[in-house]
């Protein structure tokens, strides 16, 4: 059973985030209860307001000296958070990059900060010296289409050194072929670009599983199907190259109506899991801590951002899915209720676990970053 706790930020204003300037420090959460509404938690949980001066909050990436940094999209800046002395809460924010065009990913890697654009990856070198006076991006590699259509991107280094970055379908449904809904890698320096996974229309959410090393990815389905179809997904590679279906087949068993003709959807690889239709799954990671309860461990917790085009929403909540060797063997909230009465009260984007293993979640919406724990 859920139980009710307090809950999100009020939104935002339209905030102006002035250069590389330091800002005043977040609020505590002891002064954020009042202004925060009712949430559903799994039981032991809490969840408490970390930062809400982080306007248009998107990916996340956590620094060597423990420095959260935040990518944004209409904000066109990237972030970075110094958290307080006990991580319970942000302190000081600082902006460390602006004027870029939707810079959603960002991926820390060696001391440097890599940050996506629409068609392009930049660099920041040792980011974390002196984040009051950052260092200027340094381009990686502008080999990346222009459309804006699913232009934004989420990269992440994955095990192998290698940065990942997904190219989406510059439509709802189209077939453009090979230079786009993919995901490809490439050395730290732009170079040896390879693809690894085709047919892959959206993903805004990268994971590598702690123990078999392998890619889990979230997938957002068409639209325009109807409310109920076709659902998201969450993927695994297992074979680099292989297809993941669109836009000729979608959920591993709905045909498209219109570039499905001739194509049979057994040749593609299933999703390891169907979520429900437009619920727009977005950043994922594995549960590495232990603070939260040992059901948890290696769980996958994947950030619903929430539906735009159904007649009812779906998501916007914050999802475990626990599981056995390969097979997710359940999928049930963490966090619930960032919509009331057909309302969007949050949108949840990104998590990111915790030194202390607790997780950090950020609301575009809110313009937040929100801490869920457990105990205490």
């Amino acid at each position: 059973m859920m139980r009710p706790v307090l809950s999100l930020a009020r939104r935002l204003g339209a905030a102006v985030l002035a250069g590389a300037a330091a800002l005043a420090a977040a609020v505590p959460p002891v002064q954020a209860a009042a202004a925060l509404d009712t949430l559903q938690l799994a039981p032991g949980f809490r969840i408490e307001l970390w930062s809400d001066r982080v306007p248009d909050a998107r990916a996340i990436a956590l620094g060597a000296r423990g420095t959260v940094f935040v990518g944004s999209r209409q904000a066109g800046k990237v972030y970075a958070v110094e958290p307080a002395e006990d991580g319970r809460r942000g302190g000081r924010v600082y902006v460390v990059a602006s004027g870029l065009e939707q810079p959603v990913g960002v991926a820390f890697h060696d001391g440097d900060l890599y940050v996506s654009a629409i068609d392009r990856i930049v660099v920041l070198r040792d980011v974390e010296r002196d984040l009051a006076k950052p260092p200027k991006p340094e381009l990686v590699s502008d080999a990346f289409p222009k459309d804006k259509h699913h232009g934004w991107k989420f990269i992440a280094f994955g095990p192998d050194g290698k940065l990942y970055v997904p190219i989406g379908a510059p439509c709802n449904i189209c077939d453009r072929g090979d230079d786009y809904a993919k995901i490809v890698r490439m050395n730290a320096d732009g170079s040896g670009r390879e693809d690894v996974a085709l047919g892959v229309r959206n993903s805004v959410g990268l994971a590598w599983h702690p123990a078999t090393g392998r890619l889990w990815f979230t997938d957002n389905g068409r639209d325009m199907l109807g409310d109920d179809g076709p659902g998201d997904e969450i993927n695994r590679v297992d074979r680099r190259g292989a297809h993941y279906g669109y836009p000729y087949c979608h959920q591993g068993d709905l045909p498209d109506p219109e570039f499905g003709a001739g194509k049979a959807c057994k040749d593609f690889v299933a999703p390891v899991r169907v979520l429900g239709a437009h619920v727009a799954a977005l950043g994922l990671r594995f549960y590495t801590g232990t603070q939260f309860p040992a059901a948890y461990r290696n769980a996958l917790i994947v950030a619903e951002h929430g539906s735009w085009n159904r007649s009812k929403k779906s998501g916007y909540r914050v999802m475990a899915a626990r599981l056995d060797g390969d097979h997710i063997v359940g999928y049930e909230p963490l966090v619930d209720g960032f919509q009331k009465n057909e309302q969007a009260q949050g949108r949840p984007v990104d998590v990111q676990v915790m030194p202390d293993g607790s997780l950090l979640v950020s609301d575009d919406l809110a313009g937040a970053l929100y801490r869920i724990s457990y105990g205490g």
